[in-house]
Formats: structure tokens, C-alpha cells, sequence
């Protein structure tokens, strides 16, 4: 499971751990807000489906506020994120990576990492170290 956070500026707090705020009160909670937003639903499956495709991206979601894709690679990805203005955000899940950025700039990416890309310095290439290398990706836009 992944928690993509957006920019929603939205916090409904059910439970805060007794923390206080700045004047030592306790911090405000949030349940009928939270309650109101909490999908009841039951489901017989939660897993986003999609169909796997190896060396390019699958999206998985897309909002108004993100896109989260999901890249599985055996071999060399080159990326092209010219029209893109955002930070990239990879996940990576599975195995291991080294990746260039824009600015030259090599290093590599295993299995339970995160790195977030600022726009200025975008990944161009994906170069996988194990037999198969699977992040998720996730960008505004």
C-alpha cells in the first residue's frame, strides 16, 4: 500500500496521540468531518487493476491533484519529461535501479526507496541492476 499525499491543504484528525498545539491545548480533532469523508463501501477486491506492460508507464490513478503511474523494467527506460512541470516522485518496489537525471547526475534506487525529482532535475534514464525493477511514479498533472 502506498499513501499518495496531495495538496488538498485538508487534515480531519480522528486521533492525534494527546499532542498539543503551540499553547499547550490539546490539538483539534476532526470526526464528523472525518466520518462524512470515510467511504463505508465494502469491496470484494481493493486492488487498483491494470494490465501489466513491461518498459513503459501503466496509470494507475489520476486526480486533479496527481498521477500515479506504475513503471516494471528489465532493461534501459529512456523518460521524456519536457512537457511536465512538476517534481516526480518514484517508489520504487521492487528490486534495484541506478537512474541519470537532467543535470547529470547518476544514482541508484532499491526496493523500499523513495526519491522525489525537483523539476529542475528530472530523470531522464532508468537502468535496471536486478532482473527487474518495478516503481511506482507520481507527478501533478
Amino acid at each position: 500500500m502506498a499513501e499518495i499525499q496531495q495538496t488538498s491543504d485538508a487534515t480531519y484528525r480522528l486521533w492525534d496521540y494527546n499532542r498539543k498545539d503551540a499553547n499547550g491545548n490539546p490539538r483539534e480533532l476532526h470526526l464528523d468531518l472525518a466520518l462524512d469523508a470515510i467511504d463505508y463501501k465494502s469491496y470484494s477486491n481493493y486492488k487498483t487493476a491494470y494490465k501489466p506492460c513491461i518498459g513503459r508507464p501503466i496509470k494507475l490513478q489520476e486526480c486533479s491533484y496527481f498521477t500515479t503511474n506504475l513503471i516494471e523494467a528489465d532493461t534501459f527506460i529512456k523518460f521524456d519529461y519536457k512537457r511536465l512541470d512538476s517534481f516526480v516522485i518514484w517508489i520504487c518496489l521492487e528490486g534495484s535501479a541506478i537512474f541519470a537525471s537532467s543535470k547529470k547526475h547518476n544514482q541508484k534506487i532499491k526496493q523500499g526507496e523513495t526519491i522525489l525529482f525537483p523539476a529542475c532535475n528530472l530523470p531522464t534514464a532508468l537502468i535496471p541492476e536486478s532482473e527487474k525493477i518495478k516503481l511506482l511514479e507520481v507527478y501533478v498533472g
